[in-house]
């Protein structure tokens, strides 16, 4: 079987919960990382637009799908037609899994066989999550950001003054808080002059401007996030900002946007399809902004004449 399972690493998917990352550099601040997690997880499920019966959970039927990969449809005597997640084995002709064991407090544990007495609702033609994938971005988005405020930090720093002893010091102290407290004129000492009337401090600060990079990192942020979007298929132009961007540019980037949760869509109308045949329920799924049917990501809503953003 050339060293892999059909489909490829299927019986892997209980892995895949939110701990999972194919980084090699990780946030040290884990709750940062957890602060980005949780925003691009919860960006990639709004992608689509759902429509689920009203006693269905949709906060648990959407987190089943993402966060694990899929969910079963089952029919239980207590509470009808509902959404469980499970862990899937066994294999049919084609290697899928063909079967689902449902564990929940509330119901009794029991097996279903995929397709006979339930369905599942898969995002990935492999059953996995995209916790990979969010964590991932999750990763670079948590250090970017512990890079910011590193910079911030270091940017804020105070001006410094030898002093050849303590009182030198406590003058010093006393002369800067006037001067940072904003009086017009400061009078200070002879101590903290020579015999020729110069100052006997020489002030130690750093380039303040030239240690800021936070701004760049900004951008950098703004570039991984659309890489993140392109990968979920939320518009955008996926490109440093031109003064003039051409249409068919834009134009390409939503193909490769689209691309990825096109198929994401069509694995989601087939378990639909078969579980309105099997149970009858009302559930539908359909892009909340297509961007296969955008013209592009105009700049300011306009296109020119010529092409042009």
């Amino acid at each position: 079987m050339l060293g892999v399972t059909i489909p490829a690493g299927y019986e892997d998917i209980n892995k895949y919960n939110a701990s999972f990352s194919p980084s090699t550099v990780h946030c040290r601040d884990t709750r940062l990382q957890r602060f980005f997690r949780d925003y691009l997880l919860q960006k990639a499920m709004a992608v689509f637009k759902w429509t689920i019966p009203e006693h269905w959970d949709k906060d648990y039927f959407l987190y089943s799908i993402y966060a694990f990969g899929y969910v079963a449809i089952i029919n239980t005597d207590d509470f009808g037609v509902i959404p469980q997640w499970g862990a899937v084995g066994g294999y049919n002709v084609f290697y899928h899994p063909s079967y689902i064991i449902v564990s929940n407090p509330l119901l009794p544990s029991k097996t279903y066989t995929i397709d006979k007495d339930c369905t599942i609702i898969k995002l990935q033609p492999n059953y996995k999550s995209i916790m990979d994938m969010v964590n991932y971005y999750a990763d670079q988005l948590a250090l970017c950001s512990q890079s910011i405020d590193i910079n911030l930090l270091s940017t804020h720093t105070a001006t410094v003054f030898p002093a050849n002893d303590k009182a030198m010091a406590e003058s010093y102290k006393k002369m800067f808080d006037r001067v940072a407290s904003g009086e017009p004129a400061v009078v200070v000492g002879k101590t903290l002059f020579d015999d020729t009337g110069k100052p006997l401090w020489t002030p130690f600060s750093q380039n303040v401007k030239q240690m800021y990079v936070a701004d760049s990192i900004l951008a950098d942020m703004r570039k991984i996030e659309a890489r993140f979007d392109t990968e979920i298929g939320i518009p955008n132009a996926n490109t440093d900002k031109r003064e003039r961007l051409i249409t068919d540019e834009v134009n390409a980037n939503n193909a490769e946007t689209g691309l990825r949760g096109q198929m994401w869509l069509e694995n989601i109308h087939e378990a639909i399809d078969k579980t309105k045949a099997m149970f009858g329920v009302d559930i539908s799924c359909e892009w909340r902004i297509n961007p296969m049917e955008k013209e592009g990501v105009e700049n300011n809503g306009n296109v020119n004449n010529n092409g042009n953003v």
